[in-house]
């Protein structure tokens, strides 16, 4: 007996250490199923748009969609580069509607992770001004993260403030303060129809969602996968990266409408969106709509409808096939919605506004998403921050533009106010400009002199031809002049001090005039600027540790 409840004791003591020594592969595997039982999704539900008059207003004012990518890479449209993934890739579709209108070769996002710039594009002005300065982690994955910051390489590790951690505010409950004024709020109030589509990422509670923000309806994303990771149709590429664990983790294949109870939606997510896009666009045709499509697409776990990675066989490597058939599914969706707008003769009179909410990730393994710059997603590196940008008006705007001057996320709530003959409000303060006087060459000045990015310990300003990038806690610093150096290569602050003191003095002077972030920072990643997540660091190597 002695010795049967000796050896009970040593096997429940080795499983523990087993367990322990697992403990994040375990947890991986058992949260979604936790979270699914404590969070049912509900068979497919039917969307209830609203529906606009019969027949055409007299108001001649424009529709407006904002469509907006997620972590798009500037070498993911074949406008840019002459063809995506391998070079062979071309978006057709997203090419098209930059000839219909103009492109931005400078378009820069207003953050380097999503939320925030998020935040930028809907009340055009720096995030940083009412402090939403860091991208809300949901609940779970923030706890994966504390463990999976252990398993980093020692040479290169992430830190963790354990106690900040453990005590940051619901996931839930860290959002956009709602006394700011969206974009969706001055239409409706101006007598827009306003729908959301897809990914928010501004706050769920306490008046911080969509409808509470000016969308009367609003479609959103519950979850982060595009199809269950066993249906059939999909093909999935998973990543032995940290933030490719934690999202895999906190997956579901979920939609809401209107607040609703999360339900499945009833195809490939992408494919879903812009077919609800679609119903959006129908049912509004007879009067002014604003419609903010945010897709998910093409943020990881990497998964793409078997029928698109199939187009993609001629490339090399499943991982690069995978992303390239969420790509073509995105370009699909402008297709369709340029389609729709021609069918239903409203295609000139609509404002189309194409971008990403920063650049291609580090942890997806592929390397030249960003190309021709360096750096990733979470690093404002251009390659972090310089995305597609393209506006589409074939009424107001010259078909076949290209404009090469800096512009900035935030200018895209002034154009849509002015397009809309909308005035801004005197009390709103404001970061953004009308761009449409700088487009139709009504002003030959340039939007911006000077622009700021800052996420904690990585802060950067772009002043006339000169970035200026700063690493504080490492007093790492970059001061490159892109008037001869574009792509950020050859690092001139040593050759150059007087420039970076200058800048640095009006960095000095833009953080004074920001506020205290509303929850603070609790993680910092290190982030590689020339190597993926997964690549080995070497001495030497230009890094940067990222605050959120």
């Amino acid at each position: 007996m002695l010795k049967k409840t000796l050896y009970s004791l040593i096997a429940i003591v080795f499983i523990g250490v087993i367990a322990w020594e697992y403990k994040v592969n375990i947890l991986i595997w058992s949260l979604p199923k936790m979270m699914n039982f404590l969070n049912p999704i509900q068979e497919n539900i039917p969307t209830s748009w609203s529906i606009g008059p019969e027949e055409a207003t007299k108001d001649d004012r424009p529709n407006i969609i904002l469509i907006l990518a997620d972590d798009m890479g500037y070498n993911d449209i074949s406008l840019h580069n002459g063809g995506a993934a391998d070079g062979s890739l071309q978006t057709l579709h997203i090419d098209e509607l930059a000839a219909s209108g103009v492109w931005f070769s400078r378009g820069y996002a207003a953050n380097a992770t999503c939320a925030p710039s998020r935040a930028s594009i809907m009340t055009g002005k720096y995030a940083t001004r009412f402090g939403y300065e860091f991208t809300p982690v949901p609940d779970p994955a923030r706890f994966i993260l504390t463990w999976l910051v252990e398993e980093d390489d020692a040479q290169l590790r992430g830190r963790i403030d354990r106690e900040v951690a453990n005590n940051l505010p619901s996931y839930f409950d860290m959002g956009m303060p709602t006394e700011q004024i969206t974009i969706a709020e001055v239409l409706k109030d101006a007598g827009y129809y306003t729908a959301h589509i897809g990914k928010w990422h501004l706050g769920i509670t306490n008046g911080m969602d969509p409808q509470s923000q000016g969308f009367v309806d609003s479609l959103s994303l519950a979850g982060s996968s595009y199809l269950s990771e066993n249906d059939p149709e999909v093909v999935n590429a998973k990543f032995d990266t940290s933030i490719d664990k934690m999202v895999w983790s906190s997956s579901q294949y979920a939609a809401r409408f209107n607040g609703s109870k999360p339900f499945a939606p009833d195809k490939y997510v992408t494919d879903y969106y812009t077919d609800e896009a679609l119903k959006v666009i129908e049912n509004n045709q007879n009067r002014p709509f604003f419609l903010y499509l945010s897709h998910w697409a093409i943020h990881n776990p990497l998964q793409a409808l078997r029928s698109d990675v199939e187009q993609m066989q001629h490339m090399s490597g499943h991982n690069l096939q995978v992303y390239s058939g969420m790509i073509r599914a995105l370009d699909r969706s402008v297709g369709k919605i340029i389609e729709k707008l021609k069918e239903l003769e409203i295609y000139g009179k609509t404002l189309i506004i194409f971008t990403s909410d920063n650049g291609g990730a580090n942890y997806i393994e592929l390397e030249d998403i960003n190309k021709p710059y360096r750096g990733w997603k979470i690093s404002f590196f251009d390659g972090g921050i310089r995305v597609p940008f393209i506006f589409s008006w074939p009424d107001r705007i010259e078909a076949g533009g290209k404009f090469d001057d800096a512009i900035h996320h935030f200018d895209i709530f002034s154009t849509i106010a002015a397009a809309a003959n909308v005035e801004i409000k005197n009390k709103l303060v404001i970061d953004g400009v009308n761009l449409l006087p700088f487009i139709n060459k009504e002003t030959f000045n340039k939007p911006h002199e000077t622009l700021f990015w800052r996420s904690g310990n990585h802060q950067s300003v772009l002043h006339k031809n000169w970035k200026y990038l700063i690493s504080i806690k490492e007093n790492a610093r970059w001061l490159f002049d892109t008037s001869s150096d574009p792509f950020e290569k050859n690092n001139v602050i040593d050759k150059y001090p007087k420039q970076a003191q200058v800048i640095e003095s009006l960095l000095v002077e833009f953080n004074y005039k920001q506020s205290d972030p509303l929850f603070p920072s609790a993680f910092e990643a290190p982030i590689m600027i020339d190597k993926y997540d997964g690549q080995e660091y070497e001495a030497g190597d230009d890094y940067i540790y990222w605050s959120n």
